[in-house]
């Protein structure tokens, strides 16, 4: 089996889950994602990158929440459940 393949079959088994929108805004706030990435996602040259320019897949997204690259500091489980990044 390719890896593509694979990779496919395991996303179609793990969609992501159904958030919710409002509880999302509070917690993007409340976590402060804002302070780098803008009230609306826009990001600045200075602080953080645009957040909705390059969409990626919900397991993608928790990996680099996890383990981001470049400046922004990983926020562990224990800082943001899951179901917390679900909603954002």
């Amino acid at each position: 089996m390719s890896a593509f393949i694979l990779l496919l079959t395991l996303l179609l088994q793990n969609p992501a889950p159904r958030g919710n929108v409002e509880n999302g805004k509070v917690l993007y706030t409340k976590i402060g994602c804002y302070q780098c990435h803008g009230r609306e996602g826009q990001g600045a040259p200075a602080t953080g990158p645009r957040l909705n320019q390059n969409p990626i897949t919900y397991a993608r997204f928790i990996a680099y929440i996890r383990k981001p690259t470049g400046e922004m500091p990983p926020y562990t489980a224990k800082v943001v459940s899951d179901a917390h990044l679900a909603n954002i």
